[in-house]
C-alpha cells in the first residue's frame, strides 16, 4: 500500500488519513481478495478490462462482475460533472472503490492512480507473495490534466524497435498519464511501415547495411544489417492497443528531407538532375542527409498515396510530416527545382520548401485532417489549421501562437532525451546539453511571454527520443527513465514556477517510483549513476558544455 503522498504525478486535491489514502494496514483498510467484484458503467470499459488485465494478474483476482451496491466492490463510472480526462477516486473500508470519470479517459486515469496506491507488487505480471492481498487505505484522490496533449515521440527510424517494445513503451506511457504516441516511422535511415502500393519501402527501404555505432564523428561501425518494419496489421495493432489506453498515436512520415530510405527504395523520388539516385542506399549514418525529394508532380503523387494508406492505419486527427532540416544544395543545383521555383512564382529555395509543405496541408485538411510538423514548417507561411512542434527552442512555438496556429512544445535544450543526463566520464555516449531529472522537472511548457490569448494555442507537451545512439531497448530505458516521471508530472500536474518547485519533494515520491520501475524491469539511470552495463566506454558522443539555451 502507498500512500497519496507518493502518486506520480502528484494529484490536485489527495484527502484522507494522514494527508491521503496511505495509513498503515490494519486501521480502517479496505482489502481487495477474490470476493471483491468489478462493476463498470456504460462507458467505462476500456478500464474495465485494464484492471482485470494488469491487478487480476498481479494479485491473482479475478475480480469478478458485481453489482454497484456489492459490498467492497470496485465500480467505475461517467460523472458529467468532471471534465475530460478528471477523475475523482474514493477508497473507504465500507464502501469499496468508486472512480468516477468526466469521460473514459478519466476513469482510466483514476485507475492507474489505484494501481500507484496498491503498492509496486501491483506493477507485475503474475503474484510474487501467494496469498498476500492488496490493501488499500480509505481517502480521496481528484485529479485532471493541465495539458490535453502529454506526449513522447519515439524515434524507431534511426534503431528499430520490434512490436512488443511498442507496446511496452505504451504501457509506460499509460502508466505516467501520458496520452500522444508521436511515432517517428521514416527518415534517411529506415522506412517502418509497410505501404502496400510501394512495397520497395520496405523491401529496400526498411534495412541498411551496417550502422555507425556512437556519434557520426566516431571511428566504430557495427558491420552487420539492421533493419525491420510493421506490417499493416502490426500498425493496426499498436494503434488499438493504444486506443485501450486512451493514447492517440500520431504517424510521421518525413518529406521533403530525412528521405534517403525513401530515394533508396525508389529512385525517381530524388533529384535526379544533379545525382545519381539509382546508386544510393539507406543511410548508415548519422546527421543530415542531403537527399531530399524532388519538387515533382511525380513525387506529390507518390507520397498522396503513401498519405491515403497511412490515414486508413491512423484515425487520428493529426498526422506529423516533419519538415526539419531540409538542406537545399541539390535544389539550388538542380534545374528542374529551379524551373519549379520559376513556374510557381516563388521566392527562393524556402519557398519551395513551403509550397511542397502547403500542398500535404491542403490534402490532407480536404481530408479531415490536421498536419503538424516541425516548427520549419513556419517559414514561407502556413495554412491556418496546421500545428507546430516547436523544436529549435521556444522561438519557434512563440511564433506560432502569435500568428494564431496551435503548437505543441518540445524544446531541443530542455526535454530531448537523448541529451545526457550528466556531466560524469562514465554517461554513456554522451550527446547535447546536460539535462539533470531536475531539470526536466523545472521545464516550463508554456513560454511567458505569450498573452492568455495566445496561451491557449499550446496544446501541451512533448518529450522527444531519437535513437541514434540507442542501440537497443535497455539504451532507450537508460535515457528515458526517470526522466519521463519528471516530464510526466510537468504535463499533468498544475506545477508552480519552475523556480517554485519542490524538486525535494518530487525526489522522495520518486523513491517509491523506482520500486514501481523496478517492477516493471525498466532499466532506468540510477540516482547514482549508470550500472557497469550501461556505460558504453570508448564510444565517441558528442557533449556540448555550459547551460542550454533558454530560447
Amino acid at each position: 500500500m502507498t500512500s497519496a503522498r507518493e502518486l506520480i504525478p502528484a494529484p490536485r486535491v489527495a484527502e484522507g488519513p494522514g494527508g491521503g489514502p496511505g495509513e498503515a494496514p490494519g486501521e480502517r483498510t479496505l482489502t481487495l481478495d477474490a470476493d471483491t467484484t468489478l462493476w463498470a458503467a456504460d462507458g467505462t470499459g476500456t478500464t474495465e478490462r485494464w484492471l482485470r488485465a494488469t491487478l487480476g494478474a498481479a494479485f491473482g483476482l479475478p475480480l469478478r462482475p458485481g453489482s454497484p451496491d456489492a459490498p467492497g466492490a470496485v465500480r467505475l463510472l461517467l460523472d458529467g460533472t468532471l471534465d475530460a480526462e478528471a477523475y475523482r477516486l474514493t477508497a473507504g473500508p465500507d464502501g469499496g472503490v468508486e472512480i468516477r470519470g468526466g469521460d473514459g479517459a478519466g476513469v482510466f486515469w483514476g485507475a492507474q492512480t489505484l494501481r500507484q496506491l496498491l503498492g509496486p507488487d501491483a506493477f507485475r505480471r503474475a503474484p510474487i507473495r501467494p496469498g498476500a492481498l492488496p490493501v488499500l487505505a480509505p481517502g480521496t484522490v481528484e485529479d485532471a490534466p493541465r495539458f490535453r496533449w502529454r506526449g513522447l515521440m519515439l524515434d524507431v527510424a534511426r534503431h528499430f524497435m520490434p512490436k512488443d517494445g511498442v507496446l511496452r513503451y505504451l504501457d509506460l506511457m499509460a502508466a505516467h498519464k501520458l496520452n500522444v504516441f508521436h511515432f517517428h516511422l521514416t527518415d534517411d535511415q529506415g522506412w517502418r511501415v509497410e505501404i502496400r502500393k510501394y512495397p520497395g519501402l520496405t523491401g529496400t527501404g526498411s534495412w541498411r547495411a551496417r550502422t555507425k555505432f556512437g556519434h557520426r564523428a566516431s571511428p566504430l561501425w557495427e558491420e552487420k544489417p539492421h533493419g525491420g518494419f510493421y506490417t499493416q496489421d502490426d500498425i493496426r495493432e499498436i494503434v488499438a492497443y493504444a486506443a485501450e489506453r486512451h493514447i492517440t498515436v500520431v504517424p510521421e512520415i518525413d518529406v521533403p528531407g530525412h528521405s534517403q530510405a525513401a530515394i533508396a527504395a525508389y529512385p525517381e523520388l530524388g533529384n535526379t538532375d544533379v545525382v545519381d539516385t539509382s546508386a544510393l542506399s539507406v543511410w548508415d549514418s548519422w546527421g543530415i542527409s542531403p537527399n531530399v525529394l524532388a519538387p515533382t508532380d511525380t513525387t506529390l503523387r507518390f507520397y498522396e498515396g503513401v498519405f491515403e494508406e497511412v490515414l486508413e492505419l491512423f484515425p487520428g486527427e493529426f498526422v506529423h510530416v516533419g519538415g526539419d532540416e531540409c538542406l537545399k544544395d541539390q535544389w539550388r543545383g538542380s534545374p528542374a527545382a529551379q524551373e519549379r521555383i520559376r513556374e510557381l512564382g516563388l521566392k527562393d529555395e524556402d519557398g519551395l520548401q513551403a509550397w511542397f509543405i502547403g500542398h500535404f496541408d491542403r490534402w490532407l485538411s480536404a481530408r479531415g485532417r490536421r498536419l503538424i510538423g516541425w516548427d520549419e514548417i513556419l517559414e514561407g507561411g502556413l495554412a491556418p489549421g496546421a500545428a507546430v512542434s516547436s523544436w529549435r527552442g521556444y522561438a519557434g512555438g512563440v511564433a506560432a501562437a502569435r500568428a494564431g496556429h496551435d503548437v505543441v512544445m518540445c524544446p531541443e535544450q530542455q526535454v530531448y532525451l537523448d541529451h545526457r543526463q550528466d556531466a560524469g566520464a562514465d554517461e554513456p555516449v554522451p550527446i547535447g546539453y546536460v539535462r539533470t531529472l531536475e531539470d526536466v522537472y523545472r521545464f516550463e511548457p508554456v513560454p511567458g511571454e505569450l498573452t492568455p490569448e495566445e496561451s491557449r494555442h499550446v496544446l501541451g507537451t512533448q518529450a522527444n527520443v531519437w535513437t541514434e545512439v540507442m542501440e537497443d531497448a535497455g539504451r532507450v530505458d537508460y535515457q528515458v527513465f526517470p526522466r519521463l516521471a519528471a516530464f510526466a508530472e510537468v504535463a499533468w500536474s498544475g506545477l508552480p514556477a519552475p523556480a517554485e518547485r519542490d524538486f525535494a519533494g518530487f525526489e522522495r515520491r520518486m523513491t517509491a517510483h523506482y520500486a514501481r520501475l523496478d517492477a516493471l524491469g525498466v532499466a532506468y539511470r540510477p540516482p547514482a549513476g549508470p550500472r557497469p552495463w550501461q556505460r558504453r566506454p570508448g564510444v565517441l558522443g558528442r557533449p556540448i558544455d555550459g547551460p542550454p539555451p533558454n530560447r
